[in-house]
């Protein structure tokens, strides 16, 4: 029997569960952490499976593996896993990982405000900390530069009949529904009923067309669908409005997420609704809340970019050392062992 030991971190943003892996991973190839991430995504996926999985974990999660930055700027690189595979940017994940850099002591924590940076499978991010008395109150984040792909378009979708959405990039693309026109108020008894109709109109998106990044080409099937609440405002540049994140196949996230929270300002910023230095608190079925704020524009390659930031507060759940056996009936890790550090004892 051969057994392979994995150390972890556990925690929450919005209620969205990351588990940050920080232990027991050997060296991954690859010059950046996008080369690192696309050699687990295709030849090394064993690791996400067995951690997203019975009897670990729960689709529901995602995985952010510590790996070596490659840019001297950044405290470490951080590669993100979830159901859907392998997103390059994402808001709540990187606000989990940042507190745990902390909490881990990988950067010593000084009071007041404290910034670093991180590097991302999409590149750098620039992060803010707000410690108080050896608290990490809140993180805020640079989220990618999101821009609006598709305005205003409708398609029939089985069961649900004419459907008019938008398609807005920011870390991936995301179909953006208004939430009142499904019959949605955007509360937690409808979370099985969000699922069911976000997974119908993802299928036939996917079945009807693809979409391609203006740079990065083609990113792989629409995997994450927004349902927008209406719009309030609580004063003048601040603004608010429910929200839920789905993500293909078959997860409403805890929170708002990051990425989909950066979508919206790019809907809004295309609409003319809001102004550089606004800002936009999602609130989440479980009534749990990020802030995005607008803080410009920039272009690139004929796309007119947000440039943004996503502002929450993650909690540590737990520290935990995890066995995985390969001969567990209910584990399948084929593979597993050429991605770990050698253990004694038996593990490797």
């Amino acid at each position: 029997m051969k057994r392979h030991q994995l150390n972890l971190m556990d925690m929450h943003a919005g209620g969205d569960v990351s588990r940050i892996v920080y232990g027991g991973v050997g060296s991954l190839p690859g010059e950046t952490v996008r080369a690192k991430m696309e050699y687990l995504q295709d030849h090394a996926d064993v690791l996400r499976r067995v951690l997203l999985n019975e009897p670990y974990g729960i689709p529901e999660m995602s995985v952010d593996l510590l790996v070596p930055a490659s840019n001297p700027k950044a405290v470490t690189g951080y590669i993100i896993m979830e159901v859907m595979g392998y997103p390059v940017y994402s808001g709540s994940n990187t606000l989990c990982t940042a507190t745990a850099v902390l909490e881990l002591g990988l950067l010593p924590k000084q009071e007041g405000r404290q910034q670093f940076i991180l590097e991302s499978p999409a590149g750098l991010v620039q992060i803010d900390a707000e410690i108080r008395d050896g608290v990490v109150e809140s993180i805020t984040c640079e989220g990618l530069p999101s821009y609006i792909d598709t305005y205003q378009q409708t398609i029939s979708v089985p069961g649900l009949g004419e459907v008019t959405y938008s398609i807005a990039y920011s870390g991936g693309f995301y179909v953006l529904v208004d939430a009142a026109e499904l019959g949605f108020s955007l509360t937690l008894d409808e979370e099985t009923r969000l699922s069911a109709c976000a997974h119908a109109i993802i299928e036939a998106i996917r079945a009807e067309r693809n979409f391609r990044h203006y740079s990065l080409g083609d990113v792989g099937p629409i995997p994450f669908l927004h349902f927008m609440g209406p719009v309030e405002s609580s004063a003048k540049g601040q603004f608010t409005s429910r929200s839920a994140t789905y993500v293909h196949p078959g997860v409403i996230c805890r929170s708002t997420t990051g990425t989909g929270t950066s979508a919206r300002l790019a809907l809004m910023q295309h609409e003319k609704r809001i102004l550089p230095g606004d800002t936009l608190e999602t609130c989440s079925l479980r009534e749990t809340r990020f802030v995005g704020r607008f803080t410009g524009l920039s272009q690139a390659e004929g796309q007119t970019l947000v440039e943004n930031s996503i502002t929450g507060k993650a909690y540590v759940l737990n520290r935990a050392e995890i066995i995985v056996n390969s001969d567990d009936p209910m584990v399948k890790s084929g593979g597993l062992g050429s991605l770990l550090h050698p253990r004694k004892g038996g593990c490797e």
